[in-house]
């Protein structure tokens, strides 16, 4: 019969978890975060080798920073939500646009066409929504479209939305990869025939 036992009954966390087994034995329980194992990837050609070579580097540069503008969508959202009038939003959120441009705007002004398509999409993954609709709700409907006019002036749209099992699904794995730490390993593995 196995019990499970904690050291202290307020607060669980992964060492505070146990099993005893009948003999009296207590054995350590540990949630593990999932490992997914990906096949080498297979090549027509060398120009398909290099074209995922650069989607590589471009989803290393822009994820990054897809997850510090989810992060910084998610806080001033929530801490929009604590100021009592919308004269006090408006003002934070002015504040707020003012630290992202000065923050951010140097960097993204380097990044190529491709590697902001894949922020675009990369933030939708993170967020769970578009650029478009984070704009529109944070901005408004206006400047929304204005900022999505001026993205599809260089091939882009911010409305672009993330399909991990359709079309981006090679942008997921990339992502997966570099999230559970293996990246380096199926790099290695997929150009150099390192096993």
């Amino acid at each position: 019969m196995a019990v499970v036992a904690n050291s202290q009954t307020e607060r669980k966390t992964y060492w505070d978890m146990a099993i005893i087994s009948e003999t009296g034995d207590t054995i350590a329980m540990f949630n593990l975060n999932p490992v997914y194992v990906f096949a080498p990837m297979k090549f027509k050609d060398e120009k398909q080798r290099q074209a995922y070579s650069k989607l590589v580097r471009d989803v290393r540069i822009t994820y990054p920073y897809a997850r510090k503008i989810a992060e910084a969508v998610i806080e001033t959202y929530e801490y929009m939500q604590t100021l009592p009038t919308d004269k006090e939003r408006q003002k934070y959120l002015e504040d707020v646009q003012k630290f992202m441009t000065s923050e951010y705007k140097p960097k993204l002004k380097k990044m190529t066409k491709a590697q902001g398509k894949i922020l675009i999409k990369l933030v939708d993954r993170e967020c769970n929504t578009s650029s478009y609709n984070i704009v529109k709700a944070l901005l408004g409907s206006f400047k929304a479209g204005v900022y999505n006019a001026f993205a599809g002036l260089f091939g882009n749209s911010l409305k672009a939305e993330y399909e991990p099992d359709g079309r981006d699904a090679e942008i997921e794995n990339i992502v997966v990869q570099i999230k559970q730490g293996t990246i380096d390993y199926y790099y290695a593995r997929n150009y150099h025939g390192w096993k």
